[in-house]
């Protein structure tokens, strides 16, 4: 299975300056908890963005750049492959956690989307694109717990491509 794990605001904007728009510990926390033990799929940039390989995944890198090597790294260069890694660890859930650009590639290639949906704008200068809701179905939706550390209106969305 292949799924896009992502959170934005109510303007799609999903980053900016190469870091995330708010601060929302849950957010992280249900991140951490989706991708521990998965195979997550990733740009360089938002490699860049985490500081080096997330522990306890298997970290992939999709990019044009041939000659790009990082260590703990799994270097991909076409979205195919993508293909070939969820036909290969079918046990395994292939997460792709971003950016813009790779989300854009991998759209069509995805089974579910993972999004947290946050009712607030931010500053944001990447975004998630656009994508057509009559392929897809909600399966679930749960709204998060506003608190203190985490100050916005925000859900929990899964949504399942609709197979014909």
């Amino acid at each position: 299975m292949i799924s896009l794990l992502f959170a934005m605001d109510q303007n799609r904007g999903i980053g900016y300056k190469n870091d995330l728009p708010w601060r929302l510990p849950r957010d992280l926390r249900f991140f951490k908890e989706k991708t521990t033990g998965q195979i997550i799929v990733m740009g360089r940039k938002t490699l860049d963005s985490m500081n080096g390989a997330l522990p306890n995944r298997t970290n992939v890198v999709l990019t044009r750049d041939k000659a790009f090597q990082a260590e703990n790294i799994t270097t991909l260069h076409d979205v195919k492959e993508i293909k070939d890694l969820a036909d290969k660890y079918s046990e395994k859930e292939i997460l792709v956690i971003g950016g813009s650009e790779i989300f854009s590639q991998t759209l069509d290639i995805a089974d579910r989307i993972y999004m947290t949906y946050i009712e607030e704008s931010f500053p944001a200068d990447t975004h998630f694109p656009d994508f057509p809701l009559k392929e897809w179905n909600e399966t679930s939706r749960e709204k998060g717990v506003k608190d203190e550390r985490n100050p916005y209106d925000y859900y929990f969305i899964q949504y399942d491509r609709v197979r014909q």
